[in-house]
């Protein structure tokens, strides 16, 4: 391993952009050899659980670092070469994300029977799922920790390294477990996927032992941690909520329309997942850095409008292509039991559209902190995705209520950006940002 990571360091042929879109394609191999596991050993019932649970551990583990992974990267970053400022930062974060790790840990470990009765139906007993994750959460939060002072002290091919390798040992894991035990196994397997990232990352901070020592419980900044607040606010909000809004939705198709249903929506909203990786990716590494910079409402309104015509174009015959292509993507990804997905695309697909022009624009809010804005926008997006879910799945009397909500939710979220933005992107005297 540290033979590889050197070889890599020194190799100037390989560099972090490359090795980011590796990163991503392992990713995305990685959820589609596992949803395919999944729909041959388990069936369409079994991802509706799965889909539930996987949002569980999402909220939980957002939680339990308090938000705090990318406003510790800025600070840390910041505080690099003054070693007093970064014993502060670095102590803060650890033990802030400590005790709020033992909290959520504990609670969830001693709450299981409870929590199983919410994210999964009643006569299903996979308390042991929940159980597991709380006591391997712990590590998540560590490795995030790590992750934080590693991108702080811009490890970037470290990190995208050990991203890739910890894939391929969270894959072959949850391959073998859901062989082994179906869906118990499957439940496993997610609980612990992330955390078993954990024992790759102990080797590429080998060379931040002397970081250690800088850790120290007296360092503990309150002033500090005011400063994160925005930051860890803005990360927990949807972070947390919109993963209990899935679960909310997708508990009500169970209860109302089917099992399978459910599963036919999770197996959509995974092929979304996978073909959006490569377009948020694309907006994370340039867009929000980017955005960070700029300090003229021109230079905003220049950025928005050449990824509209540079990236668009290429996303719109890309999901067109999808589209056209459903069957075989569906029969690739899962087996014929799903192919009732193929009814999913359309709705799907253009929101999906919508939702990167509405990213675009609404990275404006991380990059320059403007918290309330973020929060009021998020909150609406989040009641209308929910209530709209609701109404059409009853109206439609099908799944594909779900989808159309979400295709009309990300268009409701893109008129109220757009009007947030208006000024700045369709003309204005005052040129600077304020």
């Amino acid at each position: 391993m540290k033979k590889l990571i050197d070889y890599i360091n020194k190799n100037v042929l390989v560099n972090v952009a490359s090795l980011q879109i590796v990163s991503v394609v392992t990713r995305i191999i990685a959820g589609l050899l596992t949803s395919k596991a999944i729909a041959i050993y388990i069936g369409a019932e079994g991802m509706a659980l799965i889909g539930n649970f996987q949002n569980f551990v999402s909220s939980l583990q957002n939680i339990s670092v308090i938000g705090s992974y990318k406003g510790a990267v800025r600070y840390i970053s910041k505080f690099k070469e003054d070693i007093e400022e970064l014993s502060k930062t670095i102590s803060t974060v650890f033990y802030a994300g400590f005790i709020a790790t033992v909290i959520v840990s504990v609670a969830c470990y001693f709450n299981a029977e409870h929590i199983k009765d919410i994210i999964f139906p009643s006569y299903n007993n996979y308390t042991l799922a929940i159980k597991v994750f709380a006591i391997v959460l712990p590590f998540y939060a560590l490795n995030m920790f790590s992750f934080s002072i590693m991108n702080g002290f811009s490890k970037y091919k470290i990190l995208i390294i050990i991203n890739i390798i910890g894939q391929i040992l969270s894959v072959s894991i949850a391959l073998l477990l859901i062989y082994q035990e179906k869906l118990k196994g499957a439940l496993i397997s997610v609980a612990i996927a992330e955390s078993l990232i954990f024992l790759i990352t102990l080797v590429g901070i080998t060379n931040r032992r002397s970081l250690v020592p800088l850790i120290k419980a007296h360092k503990v900044s309150l002033s500090f941690l005011k400063k994160l607040a925005p930051y860890s606010t803005m990360a927990l909000f949807s972070a947390i909520i919109l993963p209990l809004v899935a679960i909310a939705i997708r508990t009500y198709i169970i209860e109302n329309i089917g099992y399978k249903d459910a599963g036919y929506w999770e197996a959509m909203t995974r092929i979304s997942k996978y073909y959006l990786m490569f377009v948020t990716s694309l907006m994370t590494l340039y867009i929000l850095p980017r955005f960070s910079e700029i300090t003229s409402k021109t230079e905003f309104k220049k950025e928005v409008f050449a990824f509209y015509r540079t990236v668009m174009p290429f996303l719109a015959i890309g999901l067109l292509l999808i589209y056209f292509l459903k069957h075989i993507i569906v029969l690739v990804i899962f087996t014929d039991e799903f192919l009732p997905v193929e009814d999913l695309f359309f709705w799907q697909v253009l929101g999906d559209f919508i939702k990167v022009h509405s990213m675009v624009i609404a990275f404006q809010f991380i990059a320059k902190k403007m918290f309330w804005h973020y929060i009021i926008t998020e909150a609406l997006l989040i009641v209308i995705l929910y209530y709209s879910s609701i109404y059409f799945l009853n109206y439609f009397e099908d799944v594909i209520g779900a989808v159309f909500a979400h295709f009309v939710s990300y268009l409701v979220y893109y008129i109220i950006i757009l009007s947030i933005f208006w000024t700045s992107l369709f003309g204005s005297k005052e040129d600077v940002i304020k």
